[in-house]
Order: C-alpha cells, then structure tokens, then sequence
C-alpha cells in the first residue's frame, strides 16, 4: 500500500469537525428499507417490527450522543429535562436529519409526557403503509440519547393527520405529507423527582 493512499483513509478523517458532505437521501432510502424488510421477514405482528426498529435506533443514539459531546467538547452535561429535549430536537435532529424538528411541546394532560414533531420524518417518507412503524427507528435514536445523557424515558412514534393551516419547514425534494410524525417520550418517576428537586433550589 502506497503512502498515499493509506492517508486517504477514513479512519484518517478526523471527527472533530462536522461533515459537510451528506448521504444521498436514495442512499438512504435504499439501506433503510433493507433494515425495514429484514426485521419484518423475522416478525408475526407490527408491534414487534416497532420493537426491532426501535432497539437498532436505541444504539445509533447512544453513538450520536457520545459524537455530538465530543464534537462540541462540552464540559457539562444537561441536568434538566426541558434543556435535554431541546438538545435533541436541535442539535441531534440537525445532525441526523439537516434541519431541527418542527416542534416540541409538554403535554397538557400527562406532566410526565412530551412531544417532539417533525412534518417530514425521513424514515417514512417513502413508506406506503404503517408509518408510525417505520418512525420506531428514530424513536429509538431519541431514547439511546436520553438514557445515555441520564433521562430515562420511553419513546414511541405515532402519526397525527396535519390540520388545516398549519406550518411545514420539510426538507427540500421530499414529498408532502397530510400527516406528521409525534414522538412521544414518557420519563421515568425518577427523572421528574429530580427535575423536581431542581427546579426548588
């Protein structure tokens, strides 16, 4: 091997920095729907496609959580719930997905309960059916970076029609929608007492 072409590695590449190259959205498309196809030849119902999709998410996450901290050599770690969403519907999304997520909200009915939207989910974009299933995989993403910053929570993915007037940001080329994805992470008892117990210092 050449001297040249060992420095060309990409084990040579540093990950300090940012890529600014990206993978093709059809390349994507292509190695997600054979991730999708393999665990639905190995299951009898969708809720255990979900389950599968979800814990090859659950590992990205941790990975992702582990890049972004080094990336940005932050010295201190979230502490409180609202500033870990925050985290991961900016910082994450925009490292998976190119954009942040269209919304974040705390449920009205559920304390323990919040919401992150996103119009435009990549991963069932090209999905004719079960949507929601195809989203468990990023489900599983944000619940590998919570429970890897300390936040134990559980995360699933529905699909909520889009109601009359409401905003879009999708990315660029993908197809409209006329429904959105909601992921909805519960939190742990645990994690609210703590956010409790920091928010009356």
């Amino acid at each position: 091997m050449s001297p040249s072409s060992a420095t060309n590695s990409i084990l040579d590449i540093s990950i300090m920095k940012a890529r600014s190259d990206q993978v093709s959205l059809s390349a994507f498309a292509y190695i997600y729907s054979e991730l999708v196809q393999y665990h639905q030849s190995r299951v009898s119902s969708i809720s255990e496609l979900e389950q599968r999709l979800s814990s090859s998410g659950y590992g990205v996450g941790f990975k992702v959580l582990e890049l972004l901290a080094y990336r940005t050599r932050e010295t201190k770690r979230e502490t409180r719930i609202m500033s870990i969403l925050q985290f991961v519907s900016s910082s994450v999304w925009k490292s998976l997905f190119g954009k942040a997520a269209d919304s974040l909200e705390r449920s009205i009915d559920h304390a323990d309960e919040y919401m992150i939207f996103d119009y435009n989910p990549i991963t069932s974009n090209f999905v004719s059916v079960h949507q929601s299933s195809a989203d468990a995989y990023v489900s599983g993403i944000i619940a590998g970076v919570l429970e890897g910053a300390g936040f134990s929570a559980k995360v699933s993915a529905h699909t909520v029609d889009v109601e009359e007037g409401e905003g879009r940001n999708g990315l660029v080329g993908l197809p409209s929608r006329k429904d959105k994805a909601v992921f909805l992470v519960k939190f742990a008892e645990k994690v609210l007492e703590r956010d409790a117990s920091l928010s009356s210092r």
